[in-house]
């Protein structure tokens, strides 16, 4: 068997991509669309098309790899991860750019949960936290070079070649799967439930798609709306049928494990926050101060050093207060770091900002890495893939509300002050409303059990003999 530190690292290479491709368009929206010809907030379709795209695909994530196996899937879906890069680089207008992200996101849809079912398969639950960070360290380096280096091709190449960096790093990957991943598939998989994907499709696409084009007249307002309640519709239609389906594309059932339900839906409310700061920082930094691509980037990156700083001291951490504790009061003072970009305006000392964003990224890091872990604690092997699946598609549509929102509260600031051109003023009421979304979840956190994951924590818990390693005690 792989040891604990080759499997992440290979799963790695997804998240590496996928992050890297997220903040490097995040970085260069300005460059691009000024020269595709289109406004810098229309384009956040680019971003929030990408994510529609794994939402609609992600649900048959799980069944497929069952299928057809983990290694066929995974090589298969980055190719097409590859193939929409290219796209993207070879794209002239707003449309075809929309267009390839879509396909981006397709192979994205299958790439990551896939790589995270493959993580959790092989890792021993006692093990989980540490692997989740040797995952999560080197994905962290896509978000780290990405805004330095779309940044820094935005300004002195050109944007194109942003994307051309996922084809080395998507055929390593490819290389690494073929060499170390068996193809493991389900012995007696599932029926697939066409009718609950079709549904869950339209229901996803509809929703997001239609609330992220609402006040852009990218569309017709008749088409945006209709979009909207269609996808209200089959989302209500795909509950329904997912009541009265054995084996449903998305086991909403599962929602009933509190550890679960607690990475889901707490984490996805949590996300709708403080995901969208990869979205806004770049726009603020550019817009609001001038700066360039590069600028920006070299500024954002201090993001991602915060982060790693966090990752030695996690384990450290859940063992020593538990998973109630760490997300309940690290939601309130990761929410509060956020909160404090509402001060980034031209007259803030540099110092300042680095600052906000160093610390404000070492302790999302201890969210995101308790959110993914905590989600699988009390999962068995038979609902791994469909845990998978559903921890997956919470995760990108959460991402998609919040690029809308906070787009749409910056577009609304914009319009109310009556001003001719974006300033840093404009984000200020966004950074405060994501905030408080996000620091909201504290209170359903709060209500996990005390010993709530302690086994994939490691945490002693106390037992009528005494205090007793939780991993110890159901191995016993």
């Amino acid at each position: 068997m792989l040891s604990n530190k080759i499997v992440p690292l290979i799963v790695a290479v997804a998240l590496f991509m996928e992050n890297m491709d997220s903040t490097v368009i995040a970085t260069s929206l300005p460059a691009i669309a000024a020269d595709i010809g289109a406004d810098p907030l229309e384009l956040k379709l680019a971003i929030t098309s990408y994510l529609i795209s794994l939402a609609v695909f992600l649900p048959v994530s799980g069944w497929t790899a069952d299928r057809f196996g983990v290694r066929t899937v995974f090589r298969a879906a980055i190719l097409v991860f590859i193939a929409g890069s290219i796209g993207c680089a070879l794209s002239q207008t707003l449309t075809q750019f929309v267009i390839a992200r879509m396909i981006e996101g397709m192979g994205g849809a299958m790439m990551t949960p896939v790589a995270r079912l493959i993580l959790v398969r092989t890792i021993d639950k006692r093990e989980l936290v540490v692997a989740m960070i040797w995952v999560t360290v080197p994905a962290l380096l896509g978000p780290m070079i990405g805004p330095v280096l779309g940044g820094f091709l935005t300004t002195y190449i050109s944007w194109h070649w942003i994307f051309i960096v996922n084809v080395p790093m998507g055929l390593l990957g490819i290389t690494l799967a073929t060499i170390y991943i068996d193809d493991i598939k389900a012995e007696n998989p599932d029926p697939f439930d066409a009718k609950g994907a079709a549904l869950a499709g339209v229901g996803i696409a509809g929703l997001t798609f239609g609330g992220s084009t609402l006040g852009l007249n990218f569309l017709p307002s008749s088409i945006v709306y209709a979009m909207i309640l269609i996808g209200a519709a089959s989302t209500w239609a795909y509950v329904i049928h997912a009541r009265h389906t054995p084996t449903p594309i998305l086991d909403l059932s599962l929602l009933r494990i509190p550890t679960l339900r607690a990475g889901v839906v707490s984490g996805s409310l949590y996300r709708a926050g403080v995901g969208s700061l990869p979205f806004l920082l770049p726009l603020c930094l550019q817009l609001g101060f001038g700066l360039t691509a590069f600028q920006s980037g070299l500024i954002t990156v201090a993001n991602v050093f915060g982060a790693l700083g966090m990752k030695t001291i996690i384990p450290i951490v859940l063992r020593t207060f538990g998973f109630r504790w760490a997300l309940t009061v690290n939601a309130l003072v990761s929410a509060f770091m956020v909160g404090l970009c509402a001060t980034f305006t031209p007259g803030a000392p540099l110092a300042w900002i680095v600052g906000v964003l160093a610390v404000g990224g070492f302790f999302r890091s201890l969210q995101y890495t308790s959110l993914n872990t905590i989600a699988y604690a009390d999962l068995d092997s038979r609902a791994l893939s469909r845990a998978t699946s559903l921890v997956a598609v919470a995760q990108q549509i959460s991402l998609t509300v919040g690029v809308a929102l906070s787009a749409s509260l910056v577009e609304l600031t914009f319009k109310l002050r009556g001003a001719e051109k974006i300033s840093a003023a404009d984000f200020q009421p966004a950074w405060v409303i994501i905030a408080l979304i996000s620091a909201a979840t504290s209170l359903l956190f709060w209500r996990l059990a005390p010993d709530a994951g302690a086994e994939v924590s490691r945490r002693r818990i106390a037992s009528a003999s005494g205090p007793t390693d939780a991993g110890d005690q159901k191995q016993g």
